[in-house]
Formats: structure tokens, sequence, C-alpha cells
């Protein structure tokens, strides 16, 4: 494959499977990441262009008292009524592209992007911006553990979360590299580190 002299890795992974960890790891390692859930948290607070959108095509109800997005009751919604969230995305998705283009136009001293994406199979808009993707992966049991604590969110509401995610082995059959991710933190960490070596090494080959 092709690389550019800076090039774009996309990092991907169903819900709870580690996505996060790895990029933090990778971050710590000096790779510029990109996490498209940061900018999408950003635009659902005021002043954010999409809020006014979503008011007016949603319903102003979907807005918190202070302006911001009611994400709980979105989500709620989105999952009770298919039309909501492609309605959603046609808002956000535009506009967390054209920050994420802004981010990578920046300069750096990273020696490639990691740009996080959870639906970046799904989502054509990312995956053309990436020339290599990582997944993150792990067993269903042990995403819908890890939610349950972190997000606090019932087996059920976990499961509708992941039933609108690209299935687990779809998405390791589109993968160029994988990390395991039912392990331990270190485990995690060491693959990472062992990725971040092979993409040096290929970075410098074009160079």
């Amino acid at each position: 494959m092709a690389l550019p002299k800076h090039w774009i890795i996309g990092l991907t992974g169903g819900i709870g499977s580690g996505k996060s960890c790895a990029a933090r790891r990778f971050q710590s390692l000096g790779v510029r990441v990109i996490d498209t859930d940061d900018i999408s948290h950003t635009l659902a607070q005021p002043p954010s262009p999409a809020l006014e959108r979503i008011a007016s095509r949603l319903g102003p109800e979907f807005l918190t008292a202070g302006g911001a997005l009611d994400r709980v009751r979105m989500r709620e919604h989105i999952f009770a009524h298919p039309e909501a969230r492609k309605s959603l995305e046609a808002i956000l998705h535009p506009l967390i592209l054209q920050e994420v283009q802004r981010q990578i136009a920046e300069p750096t001293a990273a020696p490639y992007t990691i740009l996080v994406v959870p639906l970046l199979f799904e989502t054509p808009l990312f995956r053309a911006l990436i020339q290599r993707n990582v997944v993150v992966d792990c067993s269903e049991e042990e995403q819908i553990a890890r939610v349950t604590i972190r997000n606090n969110l019932s087996k059920a509401e976990i499961v509708a979360i992941m039933s609108s995610q690209l299935p687990r082995n779809a998405r390791l059959k589109q993968a160029d590299d994988i990390i395991f991710n039912d392990g331990t933190l270190s485990h995690l960490e060491d693959q990472v580190t062992t990725l971040h070596q092979r993409f040096l090494q290929l970075a410098n080959s074009v160079q």
C-alpha cells in the first residue's frame, strides 16, 4: 500500500472495546490523535452550529435548558426511530468531517496521525481520509461488562447500541491490524507499542 508522507491511520472498534485506551497509548508515544467522539461532544455544547439544526429538524425538546444536546433523550429517541439517527448523522457528520480536516491540515511533528472513528467502516466520509486501519477488539461479553460499569446503562441499552454498529466479525474482516483487548491494560499497551514501531518503519520507507 502506498502511503503519503504524513499518513492517517483509522482507529475503530465496538463500544467498550478499548479504543480510548489504545488512542491514549499512541498519543503517549508521540502520535497525533484526532478523536471524532471528542469533536462530537464539542458540537453538542453551545455555541455550536449543530444545535440549531438539531432543534429545527428533530425538535427543541432534544436540547437541555442550557441549550446543549440532551444526549440521553436523543439516544433513546434514535434507537426507537432509526430515521432520526440518519437525520442526526446528516447534521453532525459533515461538521465533524470539517473539523477533522482542519486538524489534519495543522502542522505537526508527529510521525503519523491516529483518527479515532467508532463507526469508521460504516461512514465513507471518514474512511476516505485514511490509508490504513486498526481495529480494537474484545469479546461481546467484555464489551457489555465494561460499558455497564462505565456508562451505567442496562444490558438491553448496550445490546441496542452494539446492534447499531457493524457486527464484530464483519469489522475484523476489514481490519488491516488488530489489537486484542480481552486482557490487561499492559497487554493492550504492548500491542500498541509494537504497532507503533511497525508504523514508524512504514512511514520512514516512503519519505
